[in-house]
């Protein structure tokens, strides 16, 4: 503690020590840049700091058209938020939202910029906190920077994990058209995109730029049928432990116990069976393996061995409908002097639907007379049990095929204006802006849901048909309770102040010695809308066990910072580097963070380089404040609290009711980080660079999640109060599982929480080889991959670290090596690129219980390496022809038996269901 105020006070007295000094003319220099994670502009682009460039013409050739594909061939990106994902969220939390998330330590800890400044994050209160990809506009991306380095000291909370800063054209004169078009081999996902691009006037010469891009995408689903490798993957036969237990036509759900077993006996003496068989199971099914319905209701055995199963697989959709509209204006006027003002106007818009497999329901309290109305002469229930005591009303699970798939469309808008001016001022290069930001999301139910009440009651009294499509008359009860609602409006703004100023102050032996002084104000406001109809919790696959209803809310924070950067070139090889920045948030507290960096150039071809720091995140408005949502488990889980008591495995196993659930007493996440390596130049054609990093973070907020919870009930698993009449449980302090009095898990609770530190670290390389062949053309071979040494999670202050590196731990895969290489081909008009994508094979989450009670055998997922294949032919001066191949061989996802994503049999998370897929693309340039 003491030697980390002992730099913050360094570093501030060296500060302010060289804002006093006199200044001195400045003769004149080469032109400066700034570079991502500093503030002072720079001749020299190789900084104390690694930064990845992806320059335009690299972003063509690796095949992405938005900005979310884009984080693929970001090596450091680790288990960012996907689409597949967002399918997996049926708690309306993070639909809608593709995310990054560098060194893997959560989205909430990168920050993403568009031209140096803040975007508002994604509006809809979820588990993570950060802008959606989806609303940059990838039409006008001139280069990507990703700084793969803690950056608070800079830029604020956000930074622990790095900066990707989206940076767009600029002076930018003349006409551009590009139309893009891109299919799959088997059908679905395909895409469509039309990019108009405008500027006019040289800054230079006419004392103005304007510049405006539009940019329209449409991308269609792909469903779970158009996939080869998926039919190949049946649940029955890979993971059948993960098939549903609400079929069609209906399980009946017998009582545990006593109860039960008179039950079967009654059904046997009645001379049911199950295909010959007398039943003596818990779930048992009437109509016998051939009466499941294909092609989703499937005979199991190796789960219900005398029921049918479902397997969910085969009726969802993978990959969502998507249609992205953007518009981005950027103007540039000289004022007089050296000043000059800008502008920047963005407006985006992304619709996007995702569609899952019908309701899983489950209904209780059915009369064996209804029951017997939908039923066969060959299979009625004995009807002289319909009052007796051993034959109570009974339970039916069943899937709502008929009110179709459930379907949720999600609308996010962002709007982002900014407006300031540069120059220079009594000596000072000085920059100011106004940035006024806005992310608003709409999380609408198109169908697939119904109203709870009136449904269990039409159920009840048989006006629904558990057992087979229903009739007309059915159809028509089931059309009248389906729910066409907008549940979930929510609204974030983010409107700020910053400026900065940067100087030569004095000449040392290396140059001169350069100071920055910059701070920021904003107030960050996030507002969340519930519909009548979701407070009433009475929608069926949206409703709350706990009784918890989502409250409105309208919250806002201010939030303050300074900081200072000096960069002073000791000698001609050694550079010291350092920044310290203040930041307090309304309501949270403050903190500051000292970041040092040093630059050493023994020699011309070589570069040394180190920084160390710390960061800061303080717990978003979602961690503190966001309703509670609800939903199911994303996948099937086993409780072996269940199993413990002598319960069939399967009768244990089930899609358990979540609650998510905010914390208004959430601390700040605090880490500290650094960073050393090495940049090597021997020739003008070769270049690498390799550098360590290690990150360790404390007070990590998170949920604890459904696997750590189940598999810790000693800890997790108190005794609560169950109302059977009501459905809603109380739960003591600290008790995360709530049961219903047969003590079947009925909700788990996943309540945000400071838990206890993270400790990741591993080294990033990079390499680039140039040959000029001459006749044969030029190539280039390059190679950008991270390696992961360590990564270790710990769950709770006290708890033990569980191994995350080279394995699915809770929601997460953390491959060892990741990269992205390529060789580039170019002989005058022409050129060729093939790259490979490549993720190191891991252990799977193996956490699966099968019928004995037994855990699945460990498996290892594969490695997964993909081969793009891109050629560009510039047709005439103003006209190139683009055609690629991604996914060369036709790779599918390895398998994995991955219990955390509604997906199953695969990773939806850090593989590509889409397979071989061609794209053709035109530019046509008039400047």
């Amino acid at each position: 503690m003491r030697q980390s105020k002992l730099l913050q006070l360094s570093l501030i007295a060296l500060a302010a020590a060289a804002t006093a000094a006199s200044a001195q003319e400045v003769p004149q220099k080469l032109e400066r840049v700034e570079i991502t994670g500093s503030s002072i502009k720079r001749i020299d682009a190789e900084t104390a700091l690694p930064v990845q460039v992806l320059n335009r013409e690299a972003i063509a050739k690796s095949g992405a058209s938005t900005a979310g594909e884009l984080m693929k061939v970001i090596s450091a990106n680790t288990a960012g938020l996907t689409d597949g994902q967002s399918i997996s969220d049926n708690t309306g939390g993070q639909r809608g939202l593709n995310a990054a998330n560098l060194r893997g330590i959560g989205v909430s800890g990168t920050l993403v910029l568009l031209n140096g400044r803040r975007m508002a994050n994604f509006a809809t209160p979820g588990d993570d906190a950060g802008v959606d990809l989806n609303t940059i506009p990838s039409g006008a991306i001139e280069r990507v920077e990703i700084l793969k380095d803690g950056a608070s000291a800079i830029y604020g909370t956000d930074a622990i994990g790095g900066v990707i800063n989206f940076i767009t054209r600029k002076d930018f004169t003349g006409f551009e058209a590009y139309v893009y078009a891109f299919d799959t081999q088997e059908g679905g996902a395909d895409k469509q995109t039309v990019t108009l691009s405008g500027g006019t006037g040289k800054l230079s010469s006419d004392g103005f730029n304007v510049f405006g891009v539009l940019d329209i995408q449409k991308l269609g689903a792909l469903r779970s049928s158009q996939r080869e490798f998926i039919q190949q993957r049946p649940l029955a036969s890979t993971l059948p432990f993960y098939l549903s237990t609400r079929p069609l036509p209906g399980n009946l759900r017998l009582s545990s116990g006593t109860t039960g077993s008179r039950q079967r006996a009654a059904i046997n003496a009645a001379g049911l069976s199950f295909d010959g068989a007398p039943f003596t199971e818990r779930n048992i099914n009437l109509f016998g393996k051939a009466g499941c319905l294909a092609p989703a209701s499937v005979y199991a055995p190796e789960n219900l061995t005398q029921a049918c199963s479902y397997d969910y697989m085969l009726d969802t959709e993978i990959y969502p409908k998507s249609d992205r509209l953007s518009a981005l204006a950027r103007g540039v006027v000289k004022l007089g002097g050296d000043w000059e003002g800008f502008a920047e106007a963005l407006l985006a818009k992304a619709e996007s639907t995702y569609v899952s497999s019908p309701n899983p329901v489950e209904v209780t309290g059915i009369s064996v007379g209804t029951l017997n109305r939908f039923l066969p002469a060959n299979k009625q229930l004995p009807s002289t049990l319909l009052t007796g005591a051993a034959f109570p009303n009974l339970g039916v699970r069943f899937r709502m095929t008929d009110a179709g798939n459930r379907t949720n469309e999600v609308l996010s808008q962002a709007t982002r204006f900014v407006a300031g001016a540069r120059g220079s001022l009594v000596g000072w290069d000085f920059e100011t802006a106004v940035v006024r930001a806005e992310n608003k999301t709409q999380d609408r139910i198109v169908s697939g849901y119904f109203l709870n009440n009136e449904f269990i009651a039409a159920v009840q009294q048989g006006r629904i048909n558990p057992f087979a499509p229903n009739d007309a008359a059915g159809r028509s009860v089931i059309d009248g309770l389906k729910v066409a609602d907008t549940t979930r409006d929510s609204k974030g703004t983010t409107t700020s102040w910053d400026f900065k100023a940067s100087r030569e102050l004095m000449e040392l032996e290396g140059g001169g010695l350069t100071v920055a002084v910059g701070g920021e104000y904003r107030v960050e406001a996030q507002k969340f809308t519930p519909s009548a109809l979701l407070l009433t919790n009475n929608i069926y696959g949206d409703r709350s066990g706990r009784g918890d209803i989502p409250e409105a809310s309208d919250r806002d924070r201010k939030v303050a910072g300074v900081y200072t950067e000096v960069i002073a070139p000791l000698t001609k090889s050694l550079e010291l580097s350092g920044a310290v920045r203040y930041d307090k948030y309304q309501g949270v507290g403050d903190t500051v963070n000292p970041k040092i960096g040093l630059r050493f150039q023994p020699v011309r071809e070589m570069v040394m380089r180190a920084s160390a720091g710390t960061g800061f995140r303080a717990p978003s408005f979602t961690d503190l404040y966001a309703p509670s949502s609800r939903g199911s488990s994303p996948a099937v889980l086993t409780d072996p609290g269940c199993v413990a008591l002598g319960e069939n495995p399967i009768d244990c196993t089930d899609q358990f009711r979540v609650d998510r659930q905010s914390n208004s007493n959430l601390k700040p996440e605090k880490s500290t980080q650094m960073s050393a390596g090495i940049v090597f130049e021997p020739t003008r054609n070769v270049t690498m660079s390799v550098d360590y990093w290690r990150i360790t973070m404390k007070d990590i907020i998170s949920t604890l999640g459904e696997q750590i919870i189940l598999e810790n009930l000693d800890k997790y698993d108190l005794p609560n109060a169950f109302d059977d009449n009501t459905l809603t449980c109380s739960t003591p302090v600290g008790d995360f599982v709530c049961r219903d009095n047969d003590g079947f898990i009925d909700t788990i609770l996943l309540r945000k929480e400071n838990q206890g530190r993270l400790k990741t670290s591993g080294v990033d390389l990079e390499a680039k080889y140039r040959i000029d062949a001459k006749n044969l053309g030029r190539f280039t071979l390059g190679v950008s991959g991270t390696w992961v040494a360590q990564y270790k999670r710990q769950f709770g202050g006290k708890d033990g670290y569980e191994n995350n590196a080279g394995r699915f731990l809770q929601d997460q895969a953390v491959q060892r090596w990741r990269h992205r290489a390529s060789i580039d081909w170019d002989l005058g008009a022409v050129g060729l690129t093939l790259a490979n994508t490549y993720s190191s094979s891991y252990d799977d989450h193996n956490i699966a219980i099968n019928l004995n009670g037994d855990r699945l055998a460990n498996n290892r997922v594969k490695a997964y390496s993909i081969w793009d294949l891109t050629g560009t032919w510039q047709v005439t001066k103003e006209l190139k022809l683009r055609a690629g191949v991604q996914n060369l061989a036709d790779k599918a996802p390895p398998f994995s038996n991955q219990a955390y994503y509604f997906l199953s049999t695969y990773d939806p998370g850090s593989t590509d269901p889409r397979g071989r897929s061609y794209y053709l693309s035109l530019q046509y340039s008039l400047k």
